[in-house]
């Protein structure tokens, strides 16, 4: 071999393998196969969205809560195996009442990084006018991240029921933005809505969904949503760019899912990492 083949040879096997990524968006159960020359990766895990209360029969199960965000949970420098499976798991938006029990719906990458989904509001049947609380970083993971955003109830007055905002999803550095209702009419305020976290939606007449965040790494905190005329707005979405989909809480009075969740794994490692090192669409 010559004296300028082995230099770039040497050149080639000092600077490792090329940055790569991969992101799962739709909601089911993968495995990931660590390339060729990949041993370390991060990962940043949006889970989905807790879900909305529909109406009730007034005034014995108003319920109109909106569901919680879904938390962001990321690690980095993570060791992986080339040639390797690694299972990875996008959870659906929630479609149970007041769930999340440890069996319920997450965002994951193997055992290391786990996002919890939002929960969903409680009916009157089930104990109250509640909103849906926010999903969690999975304890002892070895992940950071932040808890979604709580979701509002529909306060019931002496002759009307209202409508709950949903949560927004965690950011990177901040909590998601709680829902907001009727007597609490901006889903959040520029303190509480912070660190690239979706806002919370708003409640009127009726209710905005909580603001998802997208995975390409910190950007802008969403905004909360307002209320305006009787009808409240979905709260902004938070970081990733335009890419911020994923994790906000359904709307009070929707009964519908809140946001899938999402997750991405990129690497080296070594050299990108999340919450905002050359963790862009390379």
């Amino acid at each position: 071999m010559s004296g300028a083949l082995q230099a770039v040879f040497q050149n080639q096997r000092s600077f490792g393998p090329p940055p790569g990524q991969q992101a799962y968006t739709c909601v089911g159960s993968y495995t990931w196969v660590a390339p060729a020359g990949v041993t370390s990766v991060s990962v940043v895990a949006v889970g989905p969205g807790g879900k909305g209360t529909s109406y009730g029969s007034f005034p014995a199960s108003p319920g109109l809560g909106g569901g919680g965000g879904g938390a962001l949970a990321y690690a980095n420098n993570i060791s992986v195996t080339p040639g390797n499976s690694y299972s990875v798991v996008v959870g659906n938006g929630g479609t149970a009442t007041f769930c999340c029990t440890p069996s319920c719906a997450k965002s994951s990458f193997g055992s290391v990084v786990i996002a919890r989904g939002g929960r969903g509001a409680k009916t009157n049947a089930q104990g109250g006018i509640t909103g849906g609380n926010g999903g969690t970083v999975e304890a002892g993971t070895g992940a950071q991240g932040n808890v979604g955003g709580n979701g509002q109830p529909g306060p019931l007055t002496a002759c009307y029921f209202y409508f709950g905002g949903g949560g927004g999803a965690g950011g990177y550095s901040g909590a998601g933005g709680a829902g907001a209702n009727y007597f609490n009419s901006v889903g959040c305020s520029a303190s509480a809505c912070s660190g690239g976290g979706g806002g919370g939606g708003a409640g009127n007449n009726n209710a905005g969904v909580g603001g998802g965040v997208g995975i390409l790494g910190k950007g802008a905190t969403g905004s909360g949503g307002a209320s305006s005329s009787g009808t409240g707005s979905a709260g902004g979405s938070g970081s990733g760019g335009s890419g911020a989909l994923y994790g906000g809480g359904a709307s009070g009075g929707s009964n519908g899912p809140g946001a899938k969740g999402a997750v991405r794994i990129i690497w080296p490692g070594d050299t990108r990492s999340f919450p905002s090192t050359c963790t862009g669409d390379l």
